[in-house]
């Protein structure tokens, strides 16, 4: 089972929730806990892991043989990133600007083209207690997200419950993260900007067809306008977690808040209830 916990902004407590429920579950269940927010992954604050294994991520940019080159211009032209440019007598690449789609060396018709692998970023693993953790990481300056991401899913387990922490916002490495999931919880807070991003991500999420619950963080704040939307949307509110100072510090200080407060590691378990039963219902009514 895969569950994304995705969230339209930043700062809503994704990584919070993420955290506490892998913990929550890790008792009963084999939990990995897959951290996709490659560009500030941090689940590993909130859990210590002891890291074991780290493998690069590369993507192919084009190496051009200027020997064989003929200076037609095909591989420019079906460049969509205008990553390859050619002059009269000389070829330009922009590696950064490559997604590696492999077009200009599958068209060249001289074969000047080959392909190199470029370090984009990294992925580790490790364990913390019951739980694995799977991180990506990208490299400082690097644009190019989704395929670290790629990388980091295809470590997840299949006999058990696999939790992606996904990148914030609606972006490229959203969808990616979110792809394929048996179900999504969307973290928000109950503000006019939580409302907002809310509404962005729904689209999001029901575009690639994933259902979706809401978990409602810093409740007391703001004002109803998330819980009217979720009701008008038929969207449930999964779990509500109240505005509290307590709560506060425990993130300030790295600490989840099933590892902290331990009374709430029977309302993460309920949530978990709550979403297995919304991924058989649908599986039921798929099979009808």
């Amino acid at each position: 089972m895969r569950i994304s916990i995705a969230s339209g902004k930043g700062g809503t407590g994704k990584t919070l929730i993420a955290t506490s429920l892998a913990l929550a579950l890790s008792d009963r269940y084999h939990v990995q806990l897959l951290d996709c927010d490659v560009e500030e992954p941090n689940d590993h604050v909130f859990l210590r892991p002891e890291i074991t294994g780290r493998e690069a991520v590369t993507i192919p940019v084009p190496r051009v043989n200027e020997g064989k080159c003929t200076h037609c211009r095909k591989c420019a032209e079906v460049c969509a990133y205008n990553a390859i440019a050619v002059m009269a007598d000389h070829v330009l690449t922009f590696p950064q600007l490559c997604h590696g789609c492999g077009a200009c060396s599958y068209l060249c018709p001289e074969k000047a083209i080959t392909e190199e692998g470029r370090e984009i970023g990294v992925i580790e693993w490790g364990r913390s207690g019951a739980v694995d953790l799977v991180q990506g990481r990208l490299t400082v300056g690097e644009a190019m997200a989704p395929p670290i991401i790629r990388k980091v899913k295809t470590q997840a387990v299949r006999d058990g419950i696999a939790l992606i922490d996904v990148p914030p916002g609606t972006s490229c490495p959203v969808v990616e993260a979110i792809s394929g999931s048996d179900f999504c919880l969307l973290v928000t807070e109950p503000t006019p900007f939580g409302l907002n991003d809310l509404a962005l991500a729904v689209e999001t999420v029901q575009e690639l067809g994933v259902p979706c619950g809401v978990v409602l963080n810093r409740a007391g704040i703001g004002d109803s306008g998330v819980v009217d939307y979720c009701s008008d949307k038929n969207i449930p509110v999964l779990l509500t977690i109240p505005l509290d100072t307590e709560i506060a510090r425990l993130y300030s200080r790295g600490i989840t808040l099933v590892a902290g407060m331990p009374e709430w590691k029977s309302n993460f378990l309920r949530l978990f209830d709550r979403v297995t039963e919304m991924i058989d219902e649908r599986d039921r009514s798929s099979k009808r």
